[in-house]
């Protein structure tokens, strides 16, 4: 609403400047002009989409991947050398900057419309805000990922949901226009290395104040770039539901515990005055 007030502000502003100046009519259509791009940016949905498209556009869509390998080796076991196979796991740099764009391709859409469009309007409004609170405590947010239908998660690689199930924007979870997920770095630095620092703090920032940007980390350091909305499923599933297991159990255990002591102080008394009850005998 505040930002759709600005614009009718500034749009009756130079409306009222144009009457009053008595300018030409070459430039009264170059301002009318003008006036016409700025109207179309009253409908705030559109100015939410180019901000967070312009997010996208500027993060670089590189990943860090475990692979693993195996070798043969020679080891010695009870005095025998036998052959066996080992496994080690490297990192390794993907360029993932083509999926989305392939899967917009296979949807009939544009790049934009396909990762920007797919997502939930209200949960577009909240990342907008949350990302413009980002950028201007410093952090210069960007988006890798946001919108993914089931051909694209499919080529999605590391960790991830099923198929079907991603709120990225899976088939389970209505699909395109229901998308509820985006994972969001730092473009901040110019190395991979300056870049996942900067990102590093941004993540920090957003738990510690996700009640107030409304997004929030339902894996934490499991998937660090992954946010969803603070009141949705896929965070009360992850991160509420179980704090709520974790401290009934903690508050099970304790209960068993004090009965326990409860037990041994009864012990002790009941001992306590037989020994009193046998000296008494015994005198």
């Amino acid at each position: 609403m505040k930002l759709a007030r600005a614009l009718c502000y500034c749009l009756s502003s130079g409306l009222g400047l144009l009457l009053l100046s008595g300018a030409p009519r070459a430039q009264a259509a170059v301002d009318i002009s003008a006036i016409e791009a700025v109207d179309e940016c009253l409908v705030a949905e559109i100015c939410i989409d180019r901000y967070l498209w312009s997010l996208y556009e500027r993060t670089p869509k590189i990943d860090s991947l475990k692979v693993s390998e195996q070798r043969k080796a020679i080891v010695k076991r009870k005095g025998r050398n036998r052959i066996v196979t080992l496994t080690f796991t490297k990192l390794v740099d993907e360029d993932f900057a083509w999926k989305d764009p392939k899967a917009a391709e296979k949807a009939g859409m544009s790049l934009a419309d396909y990762v920007i469009g797919g997502m939930n309007s209200g949960f577009k409004l909240t990342l907008y805000h949350a990302l413009r609170a980002l950028d201007e405590a410093g952090f210069a947010p960007g988006i890798t990922s946001a919108f993914r239908d089931d051909y694209r998660q499919t080529i999605a690689t590391g960790l991830k949901a099923q198929t079907d199930r991603s709120y990225h924007g899976g088939s389970f979870r209505g699909g395109y226009g229901n998308g509820l997920a985006a994972d969001i770095v730092s473009v901040k630095g110019a190395t991979r290395s300056e870049r996942l620092a900067a990102s590093q703090q941004l993540w920090k920032w957003i738990d510690t104040h996700g009640t107030e940007l409304g997004i929030a980390r339902p894996y934490l350091d499991v998937d660090p770039p992954h946010v969803a909305p603070l009141d949705g499923k896929e965070y009360a599933d992850h991160r509420i539901k179980p704090e709520a297991q974790r401290a009934a159990s903690n508050a099970k255990d304790a209960k068993k515990r004090h009965g326990l002591v409860l037990h041994h102080d009864h012990g002790n008394a009941k001992h306590t005055r037989t020994a009193k009850s046998s000296k008494a005998r015994s005198g």
